[in-house]
């Protein structure tokens, strides 16, 4: 069961329909709105809500937050973000972004992340 203890969140518009990809990866675009990470680029946090296009966007900075597998992920992993802000283990040439706090058998699973403020913008 995942689970969260949030520490710094902000707000932001959402630069598109991010209904469906409650807790995972974001950054941000050039127009300052919050859009989902790429496969191993940087982020400024988890999305913790369920925005359309130009609406406001919960972000979670740091902390630990749930965050949606993309694939097998063992716990003590460090993580990055796949091509849809999926957590993924991370591999040496990409962006690290937290620590697996629980394992995720597959694709889909919600696990605990903590944040890595390393990793961010």
């Amino acid at each position: 069961m995942s689970f969260e203890i949030p520490g710094f969140k902000f707000t932001r518009i959402a630069a598109a329909d991010l209904r469906t990809h409650q807790y995972k990866f974001v950054n941000i675009d050039a127009t300052g709105k919050a859009a989902l990470a790429g496969a191993g680029t940087r982020a400024v946090g988890v999305q913790q809500g369920k925005a359309n296009t130009n609406e406001a966007v919960e972000i979670c900075h740091d902390g630990i937050s749930k965050v949606v597998a993309g694939a097998a992920v063992t716990a003590g992993d460090e993580v990055m973000s796949n091509a849809t802000g999926q957590a993924i283990t991370a591999t040496a040439t990409n962006q690290r972004l937290g620590v697996a706090l629980e394992a995720a058998s597959g694709a889909g699973i919600l696990i605990a992340v903590l944040l890595d403020r390393r990793g961010t913008v």
